[in-house]
Formats: structure tokens, C-alpha cells, sequence
């Protein structure tokens, strides 16, 4: 993903944080003919020396885990986001887009048996609150047979590109008057996107030349 400087996010924890947050990325593959692509729940798991699993599920009636192998894999984790009006600046100048985005690329593979049992008790606890149901208190013949229609995978993640395009090239006073205006709408979008922008500077010593590109690697080195 082409990012100019000025809008990559480089803090990993950061990183990490948006991709639990924002849960039910795309996962894009190759099927040797066209790219595939399906929206899905996952797991954002961290290891102690700090590489990074993706892991999800999808019905074996959808085609696309046939496509796993050698190849990188693409998932699109896509947060808050919003039309910026130019009637906001102090200055003529055009509409654009504040978002926040993350593209996560890695080696894919098949999870099954135990993995993929747990794998799935997992996600049910993390979404059940408090944890009333859960696959364990269910009859474990029914699991099974449901879990037979179910393709696991697990991502194993060697680089992220993170963009959040936040206004950080506007001046304090153009910055501020975004904040206010987004805080205004009352949406959750605009809401979330403006305090976003609270946390990020704005434009100082930067330089908007070139972009970056799988800057943030999974584990540190």
C-alpha cells in the first residue's frame, strides 16, 4: 500500500491495538485467475518475541481456501472514516478523505483438528459477555459435525503497512476547525476519526515526499 510519510504510522503496539479494534478485515488471496477476497472475524494473536497470527475461519462451501499456498496473502483491516469538506479550511481548496487503514501481509495455512477446536472456543468467549455460551458446554458430536464444515486459518504475518490520514498536513488552526466540525456531526465515524486526530501532530518539519511501504514488521529483529 502506497503511503506518503506524512501519513504512516510507525508505533507497533499502535498497530496491533487497531487490528483487535477493528476485527472483521478482508482477506485477500490469488486464485491463479482472479484476486478473491471475504470479510471475516479473526483473532490477533502476539507471541512473546513478537511475531504476529491472524487467525479465522471460513465455510468450506466458499471456495477461497483453495487458493492457499506459497503466496503472501493480503488482509485489509479498515477503521474509522470520513469526508473532510474544504469549507473548513481558511483557504480555497478541495474535498478530501480522513481514514485510518492496515494492510497485513503473510504466509496462510490450514488449521485443523485441536488447533482449530480452540481457535474456535476462542473467538465464541471473546464475543460472549458475560461467557454464557461457549462451544465446550454444547454436545461435542454437534461440534464436531459443524466444525467438519469449517475451514481454519492461520496467518502468519511478515509485514504491515499502516496509513491514518488525519489531516496532519493542515495548519493548528485548520487542524483545529476539522476536530470541531467532525465533533459537530455527532456520527460515529466523524467522531471517532476527530478523536484520532487529537493524538496525531500536525504538519511542522515533515516532508510529504515519497511513502512508505511494509515498514512495521512482525516481530522485532
Amino acid at each position: 500500500m502506497y503511503i506518503p510519510k506524512l501519513y504512516c504510522e510507525e508505533d507497533r503496539e499502535k498497530i496491533v491495538e487497531f487490528l483487535r479494534a477493528n476485527n472483521f478485515p478482508a482477506l485477500v488471496t490469488y486464485d491463479g485467475q482472479l484476486p478473491i477476497a471475504t470479510h471475516l472475524p479473526v483473532e490477533v494473536r502476539e507471541e512473546e518475541n513478537g511475531a504476529l497470527t491472524i487467525l479465522g475461519h471460513m465455510s468450506r462451501a466458499n471456495p477461497q481456501w483453495k487458493s492457499f499456498g506459497e503466496a503472501e496473502v493480503l488482509l485489509i483491516f479498515q477503521g474509522a472514516h470520513t469526508y473532510i469538506s474544504p469549507r473548513w479550511y481558511g483557504h480555497v481548496n478541495v474535498p478530501t478523505w480522513n481514514y485510518m487503514m492496515v494492510h497485513v501481509y503473510g504466509k496462510v495455512r490450514l488449521v485443523e483438528g485441536d488447533e482449530l477446536y480452540a481457535l474456535l472456543s476462542r473467538l465464541v468467549n471473546n464475543h460472549e459477555e458475560p461467557v454464557s455460551y461457549s462451544l465446550e458446554g454444547l454436545p461435542q458430536d454437534f461440534v464436531q459435525k459443524e466444525m467438519n464444515g469449517v475451514a481454519g486459518f492461520a496467518v502468519d504475518v511478515t509485514r504491515m503497512d499502516a496509513g491514518y490520514k488525519l489531516s496532519q498536513n493542515r495548519n493548528d488552526a485548520d487542524h483545529e476547525n476539522i476536530i470541531r466540525e467532525l465533533e459537530g456531526r455527532g456520527d460515529e465515524n466523524s467522531t471517532a476519526v476527530a478523536k484520532a486526530m487529537k493524538g496525531k501532530g500536525k504538519m511542522k518539519d515533515k516532508k510529504m515526499l515519497g511513502g512508505c511501504f511494509g515498514r512495521i514488521r512482525s516481530a522485532a529483529t
